[in-house]
């Protein structure tokens, strides 16, 4: 019987610093470190974000190995967040992986951080179905919102691409307006549960084919709360779960009508969600609902795996590895690397 491999994941795209090891698909461990300063700007600050990534580094992915109670000789594979990301936050990850893996001297892959978000699907785990080939994904994530045609693990088509923001980015600007904590996403998501969707309409945007856009909506929003801020300066404190379900429902509405265009374009039945956005419990739950009105089957993620983890990098490093997919110590760390 073979060896399963014990990879190494590291993820630091963005403002998380993670690392993980699976033995095979199953996960040992998965360590988080969260960079909680960026709440104080509203957002996450590049050269912030890389500072922090250098500290937390080391202690992750000792505490990943720890946890996985493993030794540094038993792990067989390195994978890596290449890009897309920040800069200066994907080298730390980058360079140290490259390191590790001379030290180690063990392989190394490189993996594209929107593909490892729809790999995350593989992850063995009790709480989640693996999807079956081919399928529709929903990556929804702060900087991208995409619909993707899988047909293999290596064999991936975007479809429908954001045309400006994407739509977490929403979700977080349209909490900064309402005066909530960074990230808002998930604050949104849970005022909007004691809130009315029908409360307050937005501007929708109208875009052809499966593409998406946010921007107009994100300023429509804008307009109606600072218009309405001049006429009652407690406009918002009296109204913030309402706000926060029309907002929610906007955003998630647009979404959806999307992924139906695609599953009537394309004719799959199998759809799947990936990316920080696919936590949110009311595209969830009316993705299930549409499931069951449009005999889909759906592929809803753990949430861990849901937001930045590197269990998904070392799950996509198995597969890039089984296909003969080594890197080279010479590739570069790619903020804008393409799909």
């Amino acid at each position: 019987m073979n060896k399963e491999l014990v990879i190494l994941g590291i993820e630091s795209s963005c403002d998380d610093t993670a690392a993980a090891i699976l033995r095979g698909s199953k996960v040992l461990s998965n360590i988080i470190a969260n960079q909680t300063i960026h709440g104080e700007y509203g957002g996450v600050v590049p050269e912030l974000a890389s500072r922090a990534h250098q500290k937390n580094i080391i202690p992750v992915i000792d505490k990943a190995i720890k946890t996985a109670k493993i030794k540094k000789k038993d792990i067989d594979l390195i994978a890596y967040t290449k890009g897309p990301g920040l800069l200066g936050s994907l080298l730390v990850g980058s360079s140290f992986a490259k390191s590790l893996s001379l030290a180690l001297d063990v392989p190394l892959v490189s993996i594209n951080h929107m593909k490892a978000h729809i790999l995350s699907h593989f992850i063995d785990h009790e709480d989640q179905r693996k999807p079956e080939f081919p399928f529709l994904c929903l990556t929804v994530s702060g900087g991208h919102t995409q619909i993707v045609i899988v047909r293999n693990f290596d064999n991936m088509e975007i479809i429908g691409t954001t045309l400006d923001d994407a739509a977490g980015e929403a979700f977080d600007k349209s909490a900064k307006v309402l005066g909530l904590k960074y990230p808002g996403g998930p604050l949104i998501d849970k005022f909007a549960k004691m809130g009315d969707i029908n409360a307050f309409t937005f501007g929708k945007p109208k875009i052809k084919d499966l593409n998406f856009s946010f921007s107009g909506l994100k300023t429509s929003i804008m307009n109606k709360i600072n218009s309405s801020l001049m006429n009652d300066p407690e406009f918002i404190n009296s109204n913030l779960n309402d706000l926060c379900a029309s907002i929610q429902y906007s955003i998630v509405t647009i979404l959806l009508d999307k992924i139906k265009q695609a599953i009537n374009i394309t004719k799959i039945k199998n759809i799947a969600i990936a990316g920080g956005v696919s936590a949110n419990s009311y595209l969830r739950k009316e993705l299930i609902s549409l499931s069951t009105k449009e005999n889909l089957n759906i592929y809803i993620p753990k949430f861990e795996f849901c937001t930045d983890n590197a269990a998904m990098i070392a799950i996509s490093g198995k597969y890039k590895y089984l296909n003969n997919e080594i890197a080279d110590y010479s590739e570069s760390a790619n903020a804008r690397l393409s799909f």
